[in-house]
This record gives structure tokens, sequence and C-alpha cells, in this order.
């Protein structure tokens, strides 16, 4: 005596609308995270408006002014005497760039000290960080 199978077995098949909608979201998600990284590692200023082309640096030391022209590396307090100190230990070899971020009430001079510590801390390249219009 036979028996027959209670229930014939389909072949699997593989949806590619669910595995599309998961790709997209997994695109989305990492494109938001990948945004949300993205910092100057400074302390806010209100930055001069201006056309600049994007970051080509590596991992670029950030020299904030603020408008009550205190000195920041980075988020580190420093003195205009120990600025050029300071530097040396954070930059990452000959050619790292700076980015100098001033708020637009700092005054000018304050700006022009920082810079030449800078460069006596052996900085070749300063980038200046701007607000796009």
């Amino acid at each position: 005596m036979k028996f027959g199978r209670a229930r014939e077995y389909k072949r699997g098949r593989i949806e590619i609308i669910p595995m599309i909608d998961v790709m997209f979201f997994l695109l989305v998600t990492f494109m938001l995270a990948s945004l949300s990284m993205q910092s100057l590692h400074s302390v806010p200023v209100d930055l001069p408006q201006g056309e600049a082309a994007t970051l080509d640096a590596k991992t670029p030391v950030t020299l904030t002014v603020t408008p009550e022209n205190q000195l920041y590396l980075d988020s580190t307090a420093v003195s205009l005497d120990n600025l050029a100190e300071t530097l040396k230990g954070m930059l990452s070899g000959p050619d790292a760039d700076v980015i100098v971020a001033t708020d637009n009430g700092a005054a000018a001079g304050a700006v022009v000290q920082a810079m030449i510590q800078a460069r006596r801390a052996g900085v070749e390249h300063f980038l200046f960080a701007v607000k796009r219009e």
C-alpha cells in the first residue's frame, strides 16, 4: 500500500521586495549616522559667511578664537603663551593642517597673534572655517 504525500512541497523562493526595503533602510541609516559624525571638534562660534571648498585634511586641529579673544585648540582652552607648545603635541606630522575658526566679533589682532604662534609650532597650512551662504 502506497501513501501519498499529505501536501506537496513547493520550491523555495527568495522574495526580493523585502530585501530592497531593508537595504534602503540600512542606506539611509548609515547616511544619517555619517552626517551626524561631522564636526569641527571646536567651540561653537559665529563663523563669517563665504564660499569655501570642502575639507580634504585627514585629522586637522581646530584653532578657535571666541568673541572674548579666548583661544581653544579643538575643545581645550589655551593661552597665547602656551599655544605653540600645546599645538606641537597635537600635530600629526610636518604637513598637518590647522583649521582657524574665528567668531565675527573676534579681534583681528588676536587671530593674527594666534596664527603666528601656530607657525612657531611648525604649521605651514591654515584653513579658514566659514559658514556657507
